[in-house]
């Protein structure tokens, strides 16, 4: 989301997106937050649709950009009316910031912090099965896939007992509950690092953001005009690997199996990747803003007209 973000002191990111705006009359934040990149999108001369599933955070960008060259839409950037809105929205670039809002991060209500005492919510939009939920109904192999896959956790197998092991005796209802039993795992000494590494696999999970992500980004690449610009801001491995993997695809004339004798896939290349390797901060903004540490930018261009 935009800021206040992890990006919210990455100039080198922000300055990028804007290079790759440069020219568009129409840009799209699927990922609105409080309106720190709209703005900015805005006021470089481009027409904005932000999107967000979070009512709180469009009511936020709605007060601190008003109407002018803005559009509004309440929804998750992969559900079907985001999607065809921004299709017949006409982008020239699309902008995907996948980070999590320094206001829902220090909003406990919200549930998506370690501090003591708060929620295990999790949740993006406020419904649906929270992070409690998926802590004290999910069986131990889900558990182990979630801390493996989304938190890298070679310990997976002993931590997802230990839930269930926990759940039996009390529900898992605040932070405490998870905190208590990462600890219990990996040792007293566990700290901030891996709490953040631990929740954020279970919120990846409590909202689906892979699969989200899978879904909405074939989508978004289609909806852009020719010579347009997918720009993806992530910050977990998980994430990065499956837009890496989509822009490495899409760069490709010819996607038929190795042994096959004649070509029938779409034979063409989609784009390219814009510049190859990934956009990085620099170490002075991490200093800054530790949350961005793991910021990685990446921009596909869509192929030119035929």
């Amino acid at each position: 989301m935009s800021n206040p973000s992890p990006t919210h002191h990455l100039p080198v990111l922000l300055g990028q997106v804007l290079a790759a705006a440069d020219g568009a009359a129409r840009v799209v934040d699927a990922t609105l937050g409080d309106g720190g990149h709209a703005a900015a999108l805005r006021d470089g001369g481009a027409e904005v649709l932000g999107v967000d599933r979070d009512p709180d955070a469009i009511a936020v960008a709605r007060r601190r950009l008003g109407e002018r060259g803005m559009q509004y839409l309440q929804a998750a950037y992969d559900a079907p009316e985001a999607l065809a809105a921004i299709a017949a929205f006409g982008p020239d670039l699309i902008l995907l910031d996948l980070g999590v809002s320094s206001r829902q991060l220090d909003e406990p209500e919200r549930g998506f912090t370690f501090r003591p005492g708060a929620a295990l919510d999790m949740r993006m939009a406020g419904s649906g099965p929270s992070a409690a939920d998926l802590l004290n109904t999910s069986d131990q192999a889900s558990l182990e896939r979630i801390f493996a896959e989304y938190g890298d956790e070679r310990r997976a197998r002993r931590l997802a007992g230990e839930v269930v092991r926990r759940r039996a005796r009390h529900s898992f209802a605040i932070s405490d509950d998870l905190v208590n039993a990462i600890r219990a795992t990996l040792g007293a000494r566990a700290g901030p690092p891996e709490f953040a590494r631990l929740f954020q696999a279970v919120r990846i999970a409590v909202n689906d953001e892979l699969g989200r992500l899978g879904r909405a980004l074939p989508a978004m690449r289609d909806a852009l005009h020719p010579g347009g610009r997918l720009a993806v801001i992530t910050y977990h491995s998980g994430e990065d690997r499956l837009v890496k993997q989509a822009f490495r695809e899409w760069a490709l004339s010819c996607i038929c199996p190795p042994r096959q004798p004649v070509c029938t896939c779409r034979g063409r290349s989609l784009g390219r990747t814009e510049p190859r390797k990934a956009i990085l901060p620099e170490d002075q903004e991490v200093r800054v803003n530790p949350r961005a540490r793991s910021a990685k930018l990446r921009i596909f261009r869509v192929a030119d007209a035929a």
